[in-house]
Formats: structure tokens, C-alpha cells, sequence
């Protein structure tokens, strides 16, 4: 079983030739709603992948709440610990480029109210554990170090970044950032070396955990106490990347639940996150294990 302790939210994504500076306006020609939420997104994922998985999180009283968990109930997501809460279903408002590079803004509502009183409930039984930073930080570092008591794997997924969090961080098992991710957080933990990698390497020598850090087109890169992993994504023309990264994190904790080798596991994973990238929407691209079996 993986349990995925996050947030749930509604896309709203305008398609645009290109994205606005500050204060312009530009026009869209095309816009279209579905499931997202980094937690929702990851816990989709590792059930395409071929987990057992648990949500956890929580929804509003309202019309949005049905359409932000209608993928997860098609696909067989435990939903049992996603409760109703007093505030709005949390929305993403997201801008896609021709590029098809993209900017976001959350907004998390009832995300906003997933208290630490849901973590034992929510771990038992689990082998892998998944956590972002779109539900409230205690929450999010009370359930890492009670991940840890139970002998539950841990994956951190560093988005979005908030600097409150570097406090905490190294409690995962497994650190998940992006590039700019990663080298903020550098900066806040005083991590010595030159080059990214060598305060990768430095971070890892400190914790004694695995850091992980996403490189887009050009793959994924990994240190951790069994020393440097490097894995490659597929050579593709990507659609929309939004999503990427949270297939990335569910098929990683599916491959680290099955008991994959870490290198295995990033490759698996990086492949699952590359074809996430071949069709628009965050949910809707993300690839049934058959696709990335295939790719393999």
C-alpha cells in the first residue's frame, strides 16, 4: 500500500502563444478544466503504476469537489480518508506557452486544513509514504518523522517550494526537487560545494538520506549514501509539462515499494514522467505502467 498525504485540487488551464510579462495581458485559444493537485496528481500515478493507494486530503462542500476526484475514483484510489472540510476545493490557475512551458498559482482552500490528527490512520499499513508542500507544513513534517517511526518509506516532493520547510526536509527518506528547488534549498541548509552536484553529494553526506533532483529533458540525478545515481528521460517534443514531475514521484514510489534498485526505480520513473509530457493536462497524460513498460 502507498499512502499519499497531499493536496487535491481543480486545473483551470489556458493555453496561450506565449506566456504574459507582468501586467500584460495576451490571448488564450483554448481552455479546459481537470483533476490536479500535486498529491492527487502522484497518487493517480502510483495507481497507474500498479499500487494499492491511499489518498488522503480533503475537499470542499462544493461543485468542484466531484470533478477534482472523479480520475482518482475511475482509476481505484482508496478515497475513504479524504474528507469534507469548511472551505472551498483548491484550485490551480495555470497558464501553458507554446513552449509548452507553463506558470501556476494555487490557491489551496480546503487543502489548507489537512491536520497531523490524520497521520496514523493514514500511515498504517503503508510501505511508501508520499508528501508536498501544498497541505500545511507541520502536517507535512509531523507525517515524515511518523513515516519514520513506522518503518514507512518517505518521499518529500520539494513543491512548491516555501523556505519554512528546509527545517525539516532532510526527514524524508527520499528528497524529490527540481533544479531551482534544489538550489534554493542549498542556500537555506549552507550546503558547501561548487557545482550543484557537489552540494548534492554534500547534502546527502550530511543527512545520510537520498536527494533527488529532476532535470527536465536532460533526466534525473541521485546521491545518497549508496553514492551517485543518474538516470535518462525519453528524447521527446513535449506537449504541456505540467504533471511531469508528479508522475515522476508516483511511479518512484511504486518502483521503491516493489523493491527496484534505485537506479531502475529513476529510470522507470523518468521515462513515466517524460511521456506525461506528450499529452496536455496534469491527470489525464499521466501513463499506465503497459506505456512505460513499452518505453523501457
Amino acid at each position: 500500500m502507498i499512502t499519499v498525504i497531499g493536496s487535491i485540487n481543480l486545473d483551470l488551464t489556458a493555453e496561450v502563444g506565449r506566456l504574459p510579462s507582468p501586467g500584460e495581458t495576451v490571448l488564450g485559444d483554448n481552455f479546459r478544466t481537470a483533476p490536479g493537485g500535486k498529491g492527487a496528481n502522484q497518487a493517480l500515478a502510483a495507481r497507474r503504476a500498479g499500487s494499492d493507494v491511499r489518498m488522503v486530503g480533503a475537499v470542499g462542500h462544493d461543485a468542484f469537489a466531484k470533478e477534482a476526484l472523479a480520475l482518482l475514483k475511475a482509476g481505484g484510489v482508496d478515497l475513504s480518508q479524504v474528507t469534507k472540510a469548511g472551505a472551498a476545493t483548491g484550485v490551480a490557475v495555470i497558464l501553458v506557452g507554446g513552449d509548452a512551458e507553463n506558470v501556476i498559482a494555487v490557491v489551496p482552500g480546503a487543502n489548507g486544513l489537512v491536520g497531523a490528527d490524520v497521520l496514523d490512520e493514514a500511515l498504517a499499513g503503508a510501505k511508501v509514504a508520499l508528501f508536498q508542500h501544498e497541505i500545511p507544513l507541520p502536517t507535512v513534517a509531523a507525517g515524515l518523522i511518523r513515516a519514520r517511526a513506522l518503518g514507512c518509506i518517505s518521499i518529500l516532493n520539494t513543491a512548491p517550494f516555501r523556505a519554512d520547510a528546509a527545517h525539516f526536509v532532510s526527514e524524508a527518506d527520499y528528497l524529490v526537487a527540481n533544479e531551482t528547488e534544489f538550489d534554493l534549498y542549498a542556500t537555506e541548509l549552507s550546503l558547501s560545494g561548487r557545482t550543484r552536484e557537489e552540494r548534492m553529494a554534500a547534502y546527502a553526506a550530511k543527512t545520510k538520506r537520498t536527494v533527488i533532483v529532476t532535470l527536465g529533458r536532460d533526466g534525473v540525478v541521485a546521491h545518497g549514501p549508496h553514492g551517485h545515481v543518474r538516470a535518462d528521460a525519453l528524447p521527446i517534443k513535449p506537449v504541456d509539462t505540467v504533471g511531469a514531475g508528479d508522475t515522476f514521484c508516483g511511479y518512484l514510489g511504486d518502483s521503491l515499494a516493489r523493491g527496484m534498485p534505485l537506479d531502475k526505480a529513476l529510470r522507470r520513473a523518468a521515462v513515466a514522467g517524460s511521456l506525461a509530457c506528450l499529452k496536455p493536462g496534469a491527470q489525464p497524460a499521466i501513463p499506465l505502467a503497459a506505456e512505460v513498460e513499452a518505453k523501457l
